[in-house]
């Protein structure tokens, strides 16, 4: 065999008990939603299920963990990041809890609008997720009612 070809192999030897090893890291693999404590006084039926379509896995205590990717590392490191995240700016499931959803309503409409939300990546594995330009329009609306119901 050549040295080459000894070289490759060894290279992705390594590389395949690198994935094995980072497999043994935690993150990233605690898969329960805490409770639902409380939900925004929605404005229609319509928003809550456009928001729950394109929102809820990182906005809510209402996340979907069954794809693969979000079981095994580095991937399901990046959904658990994601959803941390998500849940840091909006939560969908903790509504009022001191914090102003107007302003981050504010916010998150514009990222909407402007395709920022949901991200490319989440769009790519969850087509449901894409979203026509009305029903950003009806979301973003919807979603400034509810804001303003409180």
């Amino acid at each position: 065999m050549s040295n080459s070809i000894k070289r490759l192999l060894l290279i992705v030897s390594a590389g395949c008990v690198g994935l094995v090893v980072i497999q043994l890291i935690p993150y990233g693999r605690n898969h329960t939603n805490p409770p639902v404590i409380r939900e925004p006084l929605w404005d229609s039926a319509d928003t809550r299920a456009l928001a729950k379509r394109a929102c809820f896995d990182c906005h809510s205590h209402e996340t979907v963990w069954n794809a693969w990717y979000s079981k095994v590392a580095p991937s399901s490191w990046l959904v658990q990041y994601d959803v941390d995240k998500g849940l840091r700016e909006l939560n969908f499931s903790d509504w009022g809890s001191g914090t102003r959803e107007g302003e981050r309503v504010d916010k998150i409409s514009r990222e909407i609008f402007d395709g920022g939300m949901p991200p490319l990546q989440y769009r790519l594995v969850h087509p449901e997720a894409r979203l026509s330009i009305a029903e950003k329009s009806r979301l973003i609306e919807g979603l400034v009612a509810t804001a303003g119901r409180r």
